[in-house]
């Protein structure tokens, strides 16, 4: 774990998120050490996965700043999202892993876009990572031809590629069953522990959540507040059908 756990590295103030000219977020206040665990929770809607696409750049501030790995994403030009995305490592629900290359193909994709050239030094990773994961043997194989925990893993080896100092998981266990979806968390836990990126998972699952404790945040009327715990959540406020008790 990092040594110094109070340093930031995500710094957002007085934030307005707006998505397709829709006012997602109000005056978004948010300010997350490294080396933390965090959720954001809240109803579907609510403006958690457009607090991710804003940290990874993908959608604009329109009013306020943020400061994350070190850039300063008001100031970060497109032809620079690349470099911070080096240092942030995405994880999402649906795997979002490439249909017509394999997995090894998949994570040397992502090394590329990335700006790698050097092929020892991919394979390298590649192998690493994948062996992290407990995926090794699986490196010749299709998306097709793995179950949706072994895609998950996969999609995590993908995340940790450029060693991250922020994994972004947006619900990593929505399309997983229960016991797959702790075999999930519980290779995310393990990663935080070893390696100590901060890890910022959006979910609906409220026993992950109570599981596994780490700072909450809850996204609501147009707000993303902290909250002492994950039991003063008010459950009418957030059920959605797939919200888990």
């Amino acid at each position: 774990m990092p040594t110094e756990p109070f340093e930031p590295i995500i710094e957002i103030q007085n934030a307005d998120i707006v998505k397709e000219e829709s006012l997602i977020i109000s005056d978004l206040n948010i300010t997350i050490n490294k080396g933390e665990l965090v959720y954001l929770v809240g109803r579907v809607g609510s403006g958690k996965t457009s607090i991710v696409k804003t940290i990874i750049g993908e959608i604009p501030l329109i009013k306020g700043e943020a400061k994350v790995a070190g850039y300063t994403l008001s100031k970060l030009s497109p032809k620079k999202i690349h470099l911070l995305r080096r240092k942030i490592g995405v994880v999402f629900q649906d795997f979002q892993l490439l249909t017509d290359r394999s997995v090894y193909d998949n994570l040397k994709f992502v090394l590329q876009s990335t700006g790698w050239k050097d092929s020892s030094g991919m394979d390298s990773v590649i192998k690493t990572r994948l062996e992290s994961v407990g995926m090794q043997l699986k490196a010749h194989k299709m998306p097709h031809q793995l179950s949706g925990g072994e895609q998950q893993r996969v999609a995590i080896a993908r995340a940790l590629l450029n060693n991250p100092e922020i994994i972004l998981a947006d619900e990593p266990t929505g399309n997983l069953d229960s016991e797959t979806s702790t075999d999930i968390m519980n290779l995310l836990m393990k990663i935080h522990s070893q390696e100590g990126p901060a890890i910022i998972i959006v979910t609906h699952n409220r026993s992950i959540v109570k599981r596994y404790p780490g700072r909450v945040l809850l996204c609501e009327n147009l707000s993303c507040t902290e909250i002492e715990a994950i039991q003063e959540i008010d459950i009418t406020r957030l059920l959605d059908d797939d919200f888990l008790i």
